[in-house]
C-alpha cells in the first residue's frame, strides 16, 4: 500500500472519531436502557409488595373481626389473644404500606381513608368485646353492633380493592415498559458490540500507519515540556516576588505606624529639651513644663515598645497559677471605674473552674483592653458580660485553626451589646496598628497585643461579631495540670451515631460554619438539609414534613434564630430546635434573645458534643442551654 498522504491520514481521523463517539452514543444509550430496565423492574417489585402489604393490612383485618366474633359468641381467651395480635401488627402494616406509596398522591389519600375506616372498625370491635367481658355469659350477639362493623368491614374491602386494582394498572404499565426495554438493550448491546469491533479494527489499522507521526509528536511533547518547566520557573519566581511583596507591604504598615508613633514622641522630647536649653541660657529656670512632658512621651514610647513586644511575643513573661473567677471578682472595681456607669457589667463564673498558668498582670492588662474595646463599641451604653467555663478543643477544631494544640482550655469570653464588626474588619482586628477609631483616638495596638500575649502563653483566641448584635472575644488559656486540678474531665463517650430517618435542617448563614455542620451531622449518620437563612428554612419545613429537628444559629441578618424558631413551631409545634452562636449562652440568654431552657450549643462544638446533644434532643431527653 502506497504511503498515505496528510489529508488521507486526517480522513482517517475524521472516520475513527466519528465511528468512536456514534459508539460512545450507543453504549452510553444501551447504559441508559440498562439502568431504565432495572428501575421498571425496581417499579414492577414495588408493585408486588405493596399489593403484599395491600393484602396482609386486609387478612390482619379481617382475622381481627374473626376473632373478635368468636370470642364474642364463646368468651373463650384464645380468641381474644389472636384478636390482640391481629390489632398490634396492623399499625406497623399500615405504616409499611404509607411508605411504600408515597410516591402516588390518590394512594396516599385511599390510606389515609384506610387508617380511618381500620381505626373506626378497632374502636367498634374494642367497644364489643369489651361490653361482652362486662355483661359475661348475659351478652348476646344481638347487642353489638352488628350493622355498624359490616360496614366498616364493607368500606375497607372496597378501599384495598380499589387500591389493589390501581397497583394493578400500575403492575401492567411498568412490566410492558420493562419488555420493552430489555428488548432494546439487546438491539443496544449488539449493535454496541459490532462498533466496538469496528473501532478495534480501525484502531489496528491507524496504529501501524502512525508510528512516524507519533514519534514525530513524542519529540515535539517534549520540547513543549521543556518549555512548560521553563514557564513554571518563571511562574514560582513571580510568585515569590508577590510574596516578598505583601511582606514588605506589612512590614512597611508596621514601620510606618511605629515611625508615626516614634516621630511623634521623639517630637516631643526634642522639643521640650530644646526649649529648656533655650530657657537655661536665659537663666530662666520654669522648665517642670517641658520635663513633664518630656517624661511623659518617654512612658509612651516605653509603653509602645512594651506592646509591639507582646504583639511579638517577645515579652518577658511571669507566669503562675491563676483562678479566672477569682482574677475577674478582683478586678470589678477596676473594671467600672474604668467604664463608667453607662456601662452595666455582669459576670457569670463558672464552678469548678480548671486553673491556668499565665502572667497574671498581663492577663489583667488584655481583658481592660477588650473590656475598653466594648466600651468604645457601646458609646450609648449597654452591657458588657464576662463569662468563665471549662473548655475542650478537639482535633478536628485544631485542624481548622493554625496554631492551636487540642486540649483543655480554661476559657473567658467577654461580650458587648454594641455595634458589632463586618467580616472583613474582624479579619483585620488583631493586625498592628489598625483600627477603625478616629485619629488621636486609638494606636491600633491593643488587640494586637492581647493576641501576641495570648499566643505567647500557648492559648487560642477568637472573634465572633455581627452587626447590630455585638461581639464576643473569646481567650483559650490551657488549663494547668498537677496537684491544683480541682476536676476531671469526663472520660470520653462513644460518638452517638444519628438515624437516616430523622432528617435535620442546618440554618446557619455563614457558609464556612453551615458547610461544616452539615458535614458533621451527616458523618453522624443524619439526613441533612441546610438553608443559609429564616426565608428559605421556611420553605423547605413547609415543603418536607419529614424535618425532625431545626438546628440554627442566634444572630443572623434580617431574621434571628429566635424568630425563625417561634414562626417554626406555630407550623409545626412538633419540631425540636436547637439553637448555636459564638456567643456565650449568657450573654444571648440574658441579652433577651433566647429563653431559659432552650436547647443550646455553644460554638465552636466537638463532635461528639453535637452528636450526644442532637441525640438528646430528638429522643426527648434534653431541655437545657449547654
Amino acid at each position: 500500500m502506497p504511503p498515505q498522504t496528510p489529508s488521507a491520514i486526517k480522513t482517517l481521523y475524521l472516520s475513527l472519531v466519528l465511528t468512536i463517539v456514534l459508539a460512545a452514543i450507543l453504549m452510553a444509550g444501551t447504559i441508559w436502557i440498562g439502568s431504565r430496565a432495572e428501575t421498571e423492574n425496581g417499579w414492577v417489585r414495588h408493585t408486588l409488595a405493596v399489593r403484599f402489604q395491600l393484602a396482609n393490612v386486609l387478612m390482619l383485618t379481617q382475622r381481627a373481626e374473626s376473632s373478635q366474633r368468636g370470642f364474642l359468641l364463646t368468651g373463650h381467651g384464645i380468641y381474644e389473644d389472636a384478636y390482640t395480635a391481629s390489632t398490634a401488627a396492623l399499625p406497623a402494616s399500615l405504616n409499611e404500606l404509607a411508605k411504600l406509596i408515597v410516591d402516588n398522591p390518590r394512594q396516599v389519600d385511599d390510606v389515609g381513608k384506610l387508617k380511618a375506616r381500620i381505626a373506626e372498625k378497632l374502636r367498634e370491635m374494642g367497644d364489643t368485646i369489651a361490653q361482652r367481658k362486662a355483661d359475661g355469659k348475659a351478652y348476646t350477639l344481638a347487642d353489638a353492633s352488628i350493622g355498624e362493623g359490616r360496614a366498616l368491614m364493607a368500606d375497607i374491602r372496597s378501599l384495598v380493592s380499589g387500591m389493589q386494582t390501581e397497583e394493578d394498572r400500575l403492575l401492567t404499565e411498568r412490566q410492558s415498559r420493562a419488555r420493552t426495554l430489555g428488548l432494546l438493550l439487546d438491539w443496544g448491546a449488539g449493535l454496541t458490540f459490532v462498533l466496538i469491533c469496528a473501532i478495534g479494527t480501525l484502531v489496528g489499522y491507524f496504529t501501524r500507519r502512525s508510528f512516524t507521526e507519533m514519534a514525530t509528536a513524542r519529540d515535539q511533547l517534549a520540547y513543549k515540556n521543556q518549555e512548560l518547566v521553563e514557564q513554571i520557573t518563571r511562574r514560582e519566581e513571580a510568585e515569590s516576588q508577590l510574596r516578598q511583596s505583601q511582606k514588605m507591604e506589612a512590614v512597611g504598615q508596621l514601620t510606618g505606624g511605629i515611625a508615626h508613633d516614634f516621630n511623634n514622641m521623639l517630637g516631643v522630647i526634642a522639643g521640650s529639651l530644646d526649649l529648656m536649653q533655650r530657657r537655661l541660657d536665659k537663666s530662666d529656670f520654669r522648665i517642670e513644663r517641658f520635663i513633664d512632658a518630656a517624661k511623659k512621651a518617654s512612658e509612651r514610647a516605653a509603653a509602645l515598645t512594651h506592646r509591639l513586644l507582646a504583639f511579638a511575643r517577645r515579652q518577658p513573661l511571669e507566669p503562675k497559677p491563676v483562678d479566672l473567677n477569682r482574677m475577674i471578682a478582683g478586678m470589678s472595681d477596676l473594671l467600672r471605674s474604668t467604664l463608667g456607669e453607662q456601662i452595666r457589667i455582669e459576670a457569670v463564673s463558672a464552678a469548678g473552674l480548671w486553673m491556668t498558668n499565665v502572667d497574671a498582670h498581663q492577663l489583667e492588662s488584655a481583658l481592660l483592653n477588650i473590656a475598653i474595646n466594648g466600651r468604645d463599641a457601646m458609646p450609648d451604653g449597654g452591657k458588657l458580660t464576662i463569662e468563665t467555663a471549662n473548655s475542650y478543643l478537639d482535633d478536628a477544631y485544631a485542624k481548622r485553626h493554625a496554631e492551636v494544640a487540642p486540649g483543655q482550655y480554661a476559657m473567658v469570653a467577654i461580650t458587648d451589646t454594641g455595634a458589632g464588626m463586618p467580616p472583613e474588619v474582624a479579619r483585620r482586628a488583631f493586625d498592628p496598628f489598625f483600627t477603625t477609631k478616629p485619629t488621636g483616638k486609638g494606636t491600633g495596638l491593643g488587640l494586637s497585643q492581647v493576641y501576641g500575649f495570648v499566643k505567647q502563653s500557648h492559648g487560642h483566641i477568637k472573634i465572633y461579631s455581627e452587626i447590630g448584635a455585638g461581639t464576643t472575644i473569646k481567650l483559650y488559656l490551657p488549663r494547668l495540670a498537677g496537684p491544683v486540678e480541682t476536676i476531671e474531665r469526663p472520660a470520653a463517650q462513644p460518638v452517638v451515631a444519628g438515624k437516616r430517618e430523622d432528617v435535620i435542617l442546618v440554618v446557619e448563614d455563614d457558609p464556612s460554619m453551615r458547610q461544616l455542620t452539615v458535614d458533621s451531622l451527616s458523618e453522624l449518620g443524619y439526613s441533612v438539609l441546610d438553608s443559609d437563612g429564616a426565608v428559605n428554612a421556611l420553605a423547605i419545613l413547609d415543603k418536607r414534613p419529614d424535618v425532625k429537628l431545626l438546628f440554627t444559629d442566634v444572630v443572623m441578618p434580617e431574621v434571628n434564630g429566635k424568630k425563625l424558631a417561634d414562626e417554626a413551631l406555630k407550623r409545626r409545634p412538633d419540631l425540636k430546635v436547637i439553637f448555636t452562636t459564638g456567643y456565650t449562652q449568657n450573654a444571648v440568654v440574658h441579652g433577651g434573645v433566647l429563653d431559659a431552657g432552650v436547647n443550646f450549643i455553644s460554638k465552636p462544638f466537638a463532635l461528639d458534643q453535637l452528636a450526644a446533644k442532637v441525640r438528646a434532643v430528638l429522643d426527648g431527653r434534653a431541655s437545657e442551654r449547654g
